[in-house]
């Protein structure tokens, strides 16, 4: 390694080492003072096998050693999550100066809480599941829909992550639900509430935002945006109801974006294809886009009529 390329390594190390300090102080730079998201994500992983045994714990556990193993990884689950929490909860604004003890007693709460929602996460799961293969006629079982189904898995992070967000958890949530958007292309905040019965079909592209209230048997497809109307007040927004409302027995096909908190998609509506709405919509209305105008030219047309852009085969 030639000086001049040493000196120039230094000084960028000591620019970004400053700028560290400055912005988190010398107390915050520890790894270990941060959220793991590896941890976290085994966290996913694991309520993974707790709410879906069949599918996800090894096949060489069973009988009564099955309720054994499940009480094993509720028991981690709960231990990796007090230990995050505590490390998260610095970034709160109601824990962030309060001493490593404090932050772990309140983490031990909100973890013990946390397990006790479990039971309610897997019943609503199992209608979540009954959605998936009630609404698709492609699905061929409900173990398909487990095991492969990107809209299910981002449905299940949602619903973990949602109840996180509910105890105050800064942090872990959104790491939670970025996780399950890099895997699936879906991305739901953590914030949003969305109710039973809910079916995200194909998912690809799916955008649900932080505000959003989402009723029962609602059903939704690829590319469908429900989002702010407008950020330009950036955290001026904050705590503010930014994104629409959605009631029950809604059906939104692909590519529709529906924005704006004061926007309410009433019960029982169907919104069509690639439909933009910034504004509310009676209950049980049907709303479509009008269908572009398609010109067709027999085959054979002569070669002055091919366009410009047309493709040649070599």
């Amino acid at each position: 390694m030639s000086n001049q390329l040493g000196k120039t390594i230094e000084t960028i190390a000591s620019a970004i080492g400053a700028d560290t300090r400055s912005r988190y102080g010398a107390e915050r730079l520890a790894v270990n003072d941060q959220p793991d998201k590896k941890e976290i994500v085994t966290v996913l992983d694991k309520m993974q096998k707790v709410l879906f045994p069949a599918h996800f714990v090894s096949k060489d556990v069973g009988g009564f050693a099955l309720e054994y193993e499940l009480s094993s990884l509720v028991g981690e689950i709960y231990v990796t999550l007090v230990g995050q929490i505590t490390l998260a909860l610095i970034q709160s604004e109601a824990y962030a100066g309060a001493d490593s003890g404090t932050r772990h007693r309140r983490a031990k709460e909100v973890a013990r809480r946390f397990i006790e929602t479990i039971p309610q996460i897997h019943e609503t799961l199992k209608l979540d599941l009954a959605a998936a293969y009630e609404g698709d006629p492609a699905a061929f079982n409900h173990d398909e829909i487990i095991l492969s189904y990107p809209g299910f898995y981002a449905i299940t992070v949602s619903r973990i992550a949602h109840e996180l967000h509910l105890l105050g958890v800064p942090i872990i949530p959104r790491i939670m639900t970025e996780h399950a958007h890099s895997l699936t292309g879906i991305d739901i905040h953590p914030g949003a509430t969305i109710g039973k019965y809910f079916f995200i079909d194909h998912g690809t592209g799916v955008v649900i935002g932080e505000t959003t209230t989402i009723g029962d048997r609602v059903k939704i497809y690829q590319g469908v945006t429900l989002g702010g109307l407008s950020t330009r007040a950036g955290q001026g927004l904050r705590n503010k109801k930014r994104h629409p409302t959605i009631e029950n027995d809604v059906t939104i096909y692909s590519g529709a974006s529906i924005l704006g908190g004061e926007t309410v998609i009433g019960e029982g509506c169907i919104i069509g294809g690639n439909a933009f709405i910034t504004s509310s919509v009676p209950p049980h209305t049907r709303v479509s886009m009008r269908a572009p105008e398609l010109q067709f030219k027999p085959d054979g047309f002569a070669e002055t009529d091919k366009p410009e852009y047309w493709c040649y085969e070599i």
